[in-house]
This record gives C-alpha cells, sequence and structure tokens, in this order.
C-alpha cells in the first residue's frame, strides 16, 4: 500500500491525558486503562501522509518485545524499512500502524482493534513464532524529542519466550539476533527502544 495512502488509527493529542504525552513519556498500565482512556479520547483514522505531519494527533502504535523467560536475552534487529528515519539504528520493538483492516473480523472497540492489529504485526514480521507464549501489555511509550515519535505512541507489548529459537524473522527484521539485555545500551538503539527497555526495567529493576 502507498506509505501516503495508508489509513492508520490516531487519537487527537489533546483528548489523551496530559501525563501521556510528555517530551519522554514512560508509563506503566494495564491494558484495562490504556484501552479505556482511548475509547474515551476518541480515536478514528487518518491518511498517513497526512498524521505523519501532524503533531496535533498521535497514531498509536503496537511495540511487541521479545525476551527470554528470565529476561536476560533480547531480541534486536538493524531498521532498513519504510520509515527511512529510523534506519542504521537498532530497535527491539516489532509493529506498525493500526489500519482500518484490523476491523475486518467484526470488532470496532478499541482494545479489539489494538489486539487483532498487534497480532497482524507479529504474523508479517515473524515467519514463525511460538503460539503457547502469552503476549502482556506493560505500558505507553511516547516523546517529542524526534520528529517520528512526536507524532506516535508506543501501546507496549511484552513476549517472554523459554524457547527463542522458536522465533523466526521475516525479510523486514534485518540482522535480527538476540542481545544480552544488560548489554543493550551499548548499541546505537531508536529512542523508542530506549524507552521500552526503561519500561520493562521498571517492572524488573533486578534485571
Amino acid at each position: 500500500m502507498n506509505k501516503n495512502k495508508e489509513q492508520v488509527l490516531c487519537i487527537d493529542r489533546k483528548t489523551l491525558p496530559a501525563s501521556w504525552v510528555t517530551q519522554r513519556t514512560v508509563l506503566p498500565m494495564d491494558f484495562a486503562t490504556f484501552a479505556d482512556t482511548c475509547t474515551k479520547a476518541k480515536f478514528f483514522f487518518v491518511r498517513r501522509g497526512i498524521a505523519e505531519e501532524d503533531r496535533l494527533k498521535k497514531q498509536i502504535i503496537p511495540y511487541i518485545l521479545l525476551q527470554t523467560a528470565d529476561g536476560g536475552m533480547t531480541a534486536v534487529y538493524s531498521r532498513q524499512g519504510s520509515e527511512k528515519r529510523l534506519h542504521d539504528l537498532w530497535s527491539i520493538g516489532i509493529g506498525g500502524h493500526i489500519n482500518p483492516e484490523d476491523t475486518a473480523m467484526g470488532a470496532d472497540g478499541f482494545e479489539s482493534i489494538l489486539k487483532t492489529g498487534m497480532q497482524r504485526e507479529l504474523d508479517e514480521e515473524l515467519i514463525r513464532r511460538v503460539s503457547g507464549d502469552s503476549i502482556e501489555f506493560i505500558g505507553i511509550i511516547s516523546e517529542d524529542i524526534t520528529p517520528v515519535g512526536s507524532v506516535h505512541m508506543g501501546a507496549v507489548f511484552l513476549i517472554r519466550t523459554q524457547n527463542p529459537e522458536g522465533y523466526l524473522p521475516g525479510d523486514e527484521l534485518h540482522s535480527f539476533t538476540w542481545h544480552t539485555t544488560q548489554k543493550l545500551s551499548q548499541l546505537n538503539l531508536e529512542l523508542w527502544s530506549e524507552l521500552a527497555l526503561e519500561l520493562v526495567n521498571s517492572l524488573n529493576p533486578a534485571l
């Protein structure tokens, strides 16, 4: 799909809690609170070419992290996709935009749309994954420091696995590998990955 014609899910910044859209936001949160707040804030679809230039809107992006069960290893890949502003940075998050097709299963509530879009992104980005692994929503990240971040908000999900070899990346996840979590700071991470790592560490301070 043409990037500029793609329809993406957005929420007006002014209808979101101020604490969600600070210069640098890292907020642990349960999914019910997130979904309920976004529903009340009223979400809608906008052409991506417009949304990417409109700082008054936040595009909601599922951002999924893969870690080993003990948190000691985290999956990383090199950014080479359609978002050229992120090229040559390392990322620990798999995800993308929520589109109208994510309402195709008949449910149009925010919770259903987000979960459907999140599962679709996993299916698109991974050739194989472990079906039995649970997916936990852990909170949100947002920043107004970079041009990309200023128009997006990340809904962060975490998959912990006993079977990392059960995950096989697709072509978009360049140089996919498992990296020691405590040494991720040595990589040239995208800012969202730094924020997501901070979010995970706030839940597991011993790691």
